[in-house]
């Protein structure tokens, strides 16, 4: 093989050697059953900015079978839940200017979705933190585990 064929193949090699990047997005399915499609979201702080996009699979409107992505510290679910509750609907299950809330989307029906924004620089790695529905009831099923990595 020629020099400049043995060059040629190298560069093509290392072109389709995949690059081990960050993923800085998650998307989380929501249904009619109350049910995320997963348990564990991982937000890496090499991210910039880490995207979560909800979707709403089911088709049941939001006034029956709404859900919504909050993102806090483990310790601050059951109150935030609590007072958003208290909330209503209207405020989507948030209590307005919640300092315990790190991010959150909007409450969101069958067929619709929503994104929210985190900024890994905020999270450490030594908290634990959780995502969950805020719809009244729905916690008891609708929750996870956000984990934070380098």
């Amino acid at each position: 093989m020629s020099m400049k064929k043995f060059a040629l193949a190298a560069v093509f090699a290392v072109a389709a050697t995949p690059v081990m990047a960050a993923e800085c997005s998650a998307v989380v399915e929501s249904n009619d059953q109350m049910q995320y499609n997963t348990k564990e979201i991982v937000v890496s702080k090499a991210c910039k900015t880490f995207d979560i996009e909800l979707k709403h699979v089911g088709s049941m409107p939001k006034a029956a079978m709404g859900h919504n992505i909050v993102v806090s510290k483990e310790a601050d679910v059951t109150g935030i839940a609590t007072d958003g509750a208290a909330a209503g609907p209207d405020a989507n299950y948030i209590k307005a200017d919640d300092a315990r809330v790190i991010a959150h989307t909007k409450l969101i029906g069958g067929g619709e979705s929503d994104k929210l924004t985190l900024d890994p620089a905020t999270l450490s790695k030594d908290d634990a933190y959780t995502f969950f529905c805020s719809f009244p009831g729905h916690i008891a099923m609708m929750k996870g585990t956000v984990k934070v990595t380098d």
